[in-house]
């Protein structure tokens, strides 16, 4: 054992210097190409801006052939066709527009404006103003924006800067570059300058490309933003920087967000080009320590050979270990095994619902004892026969019984009719669910039998009960409408009948009154008048009485209403009927619900006219309509009544005053009582006799909440 352990630790400490001396040789040489691929980037990237510059410099050359084809200089709409014909979006997304610079003398700055003037576009506003020997006026910029009105008219040839790299291209007759400057829309960047000259040759001499000089298409490219809008993307571990010196000095043009001047230990190159007339340097920083890709496969490496080192020592340690606790785990997962199966053997014994096994043809491989009873046959009788041979009908998917693969993990669910052994037909709703396990096991489904013959047939019980009880309801609404057609008929029949002799009675008693009026004594004139009284009474009842009848049988119309509106307008019509009472009405704000508007205004008429009519007496009198959570209330301080007797209160004809005390014909509150009813609501009442009553009633649609004081 003692030298098993010499050995393992001399193992491990050639292991680790082999690792060592081959990390130090490998890691040297993964530095070196990691700072050559730096290098590469580096020229890579520079090229491409290169190359992205020279884009940018066709576009404008473009721009220069346009005005070169045309006869005349080209309209503001011909511009606009060729610059939408670049798509700078999607082309060249990093450029920020195109605009042509006219090169104008005073004389030619007033034909410009004339004509300008003269095509309908205005008056050619030049910034900044002043009289010069020359100018440089943007005439035209594409694509338009929200910004492009402060870029038109402006004089680009009054900047030293821009002035400066107008006159290298005139000059030149190619492309130039500004110095870095900020440019009319307040951004930093540089501007790039093509000539455009009279004649579609460019002239030889510089003498003569000054004579023939009618302008400069230019390009602005602003600096924040251009590496990502121009689609030039920098690498994660690699930082840019531009630098302009063309001068002598340093004049930044742009600097990628990661660049860092002062950090410590990056790897940094340069690369110096010359582009349009400027000297640019482009500093490329490392964001972090150089590394090839190689160099996390040494460190993988130098790890897995320490940690082999390691494991070799504790491998033959272990081995001993580890073989006792396999023995032990296939132990426990025998013994898992077995009372899984166990339980799944009692849930298929004594489950109520019937369950079969089926293997790849249908065939059911095993049943439980339910399954046995819905079938009629032993569980052995059952196994080896096709489970689809039960069935009265075919299945409508094959997949629901077993004969065919079905998606796993789905159950699929049918109601089918089977045939018992002795002939009888039950009805059973199938289950059907793939079992996972083992591509070669002869089970590949469990289907679950459940008997619904009794519920089925119970529920059909039930559908035929509820259409016997259909037609009886049917029925007895028919009944109910000939009834009330039959009522309606006889309350029309009433009045008119008792309306006829009522006519007699009065118009012979004023006949009697008026001819023989000096015949009859006092007595013999009080006995007409009450006969005259009676007769008009019983007309009032009349009337009443088909009032209350018409309640229940007119057209129901469903609306909002206000009835803080309604109860007002009625309190008003009781003033001006009697305007020498002074009551104190309180009425609630915004008071609302929904139901038919003019059986609400009965009932608002009804309670609230009881109200000033049982408070005629009362010293001081008060009135409220309120509401109480979901009930409306009418409240007085008036006579009230006894409560024993509230039962009355809303049948037709019932009294708890005396007619010389209160008139009126009672039935106002039974027709109270059929409107709240129609509406699907209640009433109530309550008092005291002496202490006033209230009234409180709801309608089918709860009121809005009270608003807040």
């Amino acid at each position: 054992m003692r030298r098993g352990h010499l050995l393992a630790f001399l193992v491990l400490a050639v292991a680790l210097l082999l690792v060592t001396l081959y990390a130090r040789s490998a890691g040297e040489r993964e530095r070196l190409l990691a700072e050559a691929s730096f290098v590469s980037d580096a020229e890579q990237l520079a090229d491409t801006i290169r190359q992205r510059l020279l884009q940018y410099e066709l576009s404008l050359r473009g721009g220069v052939a346009l005005h070169s084809a045309a006869a005349d200089t080209p309209t503001r709409r011909q511009w606009r066709g060729y610059v939408d014909g670049l798509d700078l979006g999607r082309q060249l997304p990093g450029l920020q527009g195109i605009g042509y610079v006219a090169y104008l003398d005073p004389a030619g700055l007033v034909r410009l404006q004339m004509q300008r003037r003269d095509a309908g576009d205005g008056l050619f506003m030049l910034e900044p103003r002043g009289v010069r020997e020359r100018y440089g006026a943007i005439v035209y910029y594409e694509p338009e924006d929200a910004a492009s009105p402060t870029v038109i008219g402006y004089d680009q040839y009054s900047d030293p800067v821009r002035r400066t790299a107008m006159d290298a291209a005139r000059d030149s007759g190619d492309v130039h570059l500004t110095a870095p400057l900020t440019l009319r829309r307040g951004d930093a960047g540089v501007l790039m300058f093509a000539p455009v000259y009279r004649t579609a040759r460019q002239p030889v001499s510089q003498a003569a490309r000054q004579q023939l000089l009618e302008g400069w298409v230019h390009a602005p490219l602003r600096t924040e933003g251009f590496l990502g809008a121009s689609g030039i993307r920098v690498d994660s571990g690699l930082a840019l920087r531009i630098v302009d010196i063309t001068d002598g000095g340093e004049q930044a043009v742009l600097a990628s967000s990661r660049f860092d001047s002062e950090r410590q230990g990056a790897s940094v190159h340069s690369v110096i080009q010359t582009l349009y007339g400027r000297t640019w340097r482009y500093d490329f920083q490392s964001t972090s320590a150089l590394a090839s890709p190689g160099i996390n496969e040494l460190r993988i490496t130098l790890g897995v050979g320490i940690a082999a080192s390691l494991l070799l020592f504790a491998v033959v340690m272990t081995l001993a270990h580890t073989q006792s606790r396999a023995e032990t785990l296939a132990a426990r997962l025998s013994d898992s095994y077995r009372r899984s199966e166990q339980r799944f053997r009692n849930a298929m014994h004594y489950s109520a619902i019937g369950m079969v096994l089926l293997d790849r043809n249908g065939a059911i491989v095993e049943s439980n004892p339910a399954m046995a009873d819905i079938a009629g046959l032993s569980q052995t009788a059952l196994s080896g026969t096709l489970f689809e041979g039960y069935f009265v009908e075919p299945a409508a998917s094959p997949g629901a019984t077993g004969t065919l693969p079905a998606v796993a993990d789905v159950v699929q669910r049918s109601d089918r009719c089977l045939r018992r052994q002795d002939g009888d037909v039950r009805e059973v709703h199938l289950a059907s669910t793939l079992l996972p396990g083992d591509t070669l096991s002869d089970v590949v489904r469990l289907v679950q039998v459940e008997d619904v013959t009794e519920r089925v047939r119970a529920e059909a019980e039930v559908r035929a009960l509820n259409r016997t009880l259909e037609s009886r309801v049917e029925k007895r609404t028919r009944e109910l409408t000939r009834a009330n057609h039959e009522l309606e008929s006889f309350a029309y029949i009433v009045s008119h009948d008792l309306r006829a002799p009522l006519r007699s009675i009065d118009g012979f008693s004023r006949i009697l009154s008026e001819r023989y009026h000096q015949t009859l004594d006092v007595q013999g004139q009080d006995y007409l008048a009450r006969v005259r009284n009676a007769a008009a009474r019983m007309d009032a009842l009349i009337d009443a009485l088909l009032k209350m009848s018409r309640i229940s049988r007119g057209e129901f119309r469903r609306m909002p209403l206000d009835l803080s509106r309604m109860a007002s307008e009625v309190i008003a019509e009781l003033r001006q009927t009697d305007p020498a009472r002074l009551v104190d009405v309180s009425i609630d704000p915004g008071l609302g619900a929904e139901g038919d508007a003019v059986l609400v205004r009965n009932l608002l008429e009804n309670l609230l006219g009881n109200a000033w009519k049982f408070t005629a007496g009362t010293p001081e009198a008060r009135i409220a309509f309120v509401r109480e959570g979901d009930w409306f209330e009418v409240r007085d301080n008036g006579a009230g009544f006894d409560a024993e007797y509230a039962g009355k209160l809303f049948r037709p004809f019932q009294r708890l005053h005396r007619e010389d005390e209160y008139t009126g014909h009672g039935v106002g509150l039974a027709s109270v009582k059929r409107i709240v009813e129609r509406h699907g609501g209640s009433i109530e009442a309550e008092g005291a006799p002496g202490r006033g009553a209230t009234f409180r009633f709801t309608l089918a649609m709860p009121p809005a909440p009270r608003p807040a004081d």
